[in-house]
């Protein structure tokens, strides 16, 4: 349990300083020493709370039609990502996640950032996307920031919008989840309440830390952070 807060305040440190990837360094690290149906129920339910706060603090800045557009799709890939969390062997979905979370970590070592604007036809693919990935692993942010981040040319609506986005995705599947019995587990509820100071602190500390760290080199370090952790996890799918 010590370890797990440990993940966790570093977890939330990087997102109070790059406004997400909470759930892509918390998830794979967990990953190493929880079964995912205890890790991707636990970080929802923390990311959840924190995207909740941080919404009810810049509710005006949020592009409310992107989040209307993003919704549906995210609530149809969210109910396949739950499905698949329940039935799908450990294995092959330990490896997917490792595969998924060397790639946006090498994508943000290399600054791969393509700067044209996106069609709002790839809200579909992104939903969708961001739904599963989101219940599967925890980890909606990267297909929805990668469609945000094209769509909208201020940082604070991009915060703002991804935030209120993921309260509301984040509640429906937290309710998938609970109906699949996945909250019900006393050790994750014990580690919810505890998880909350962690968090808390990580997302103070990192606030605090944004004004004195430049954006590319924040993401470069959080890459590096994922590319290690994606591979420690294909270690562990082969052990």
């Amino acid at each position: 349990m010590v370890l797990v807060m440990c993940i966790l305040m570093s977890a939330y440190f990087i997102r109070g300083i790059t406004g997400f990837g909470s759930a892509l360094i918390s998830v794979p690290l967990l990953a190493l020493s929880q079964p995912l149906q205890f890790a991707v129920p636990l970080v929802l339910a923390l990311d959840f709370t924190a995207s909740v706060v941080l919404g009810g603090l810049n509710r005006s800045q949020a592009a409310w039609g992107e989040i209307k557009l993003l919704l549906p799709f995210g609530m149809i890939g969210a109910c396949v990502g739950a499905y698949a969390l329940i039935t799908l062997p450990t294995t092959p979905v330990l490896l997917t996640l490792g595969a998924f979370t060397m790639f946006f970590g090498f994508r943000n070592i290399f600054g791969i950032t393509p700067e044209h604007e996106l069609s709002r036809g790839w809200a579909v693919p992104a939903g969708l996307i961001g739904g599963a990935t989101g219940a599967l692993f925890g980890a909606s942010g990267p297909p929805y920031i990668m469609y945000l981040t094209r769509r909208l040319k201020d940082k604070g609506a991009v915060r703002a919008t991804f935030s209120w986005l993921f309260a509301i995705d984040g509640g429906f599947r937290l309710t998938l989840f609970l109906f699949a019995g996945l909250l019900l587990d006393a050790k994750l509820q014990i580690a919810y309440a505890l998880g909350l100071l962690p968090m808390a602190a990580g997302l103070y500390i990192g606030n605090r830390v944004h004004l004195d760290i430049t954006s590319e080199g924040m993401l470069r370090v959080v890459g590096t952070l994922l590319a290690v952790s994606g591979a420690m996890l294909f270690l562990k799918a082969a052990i």
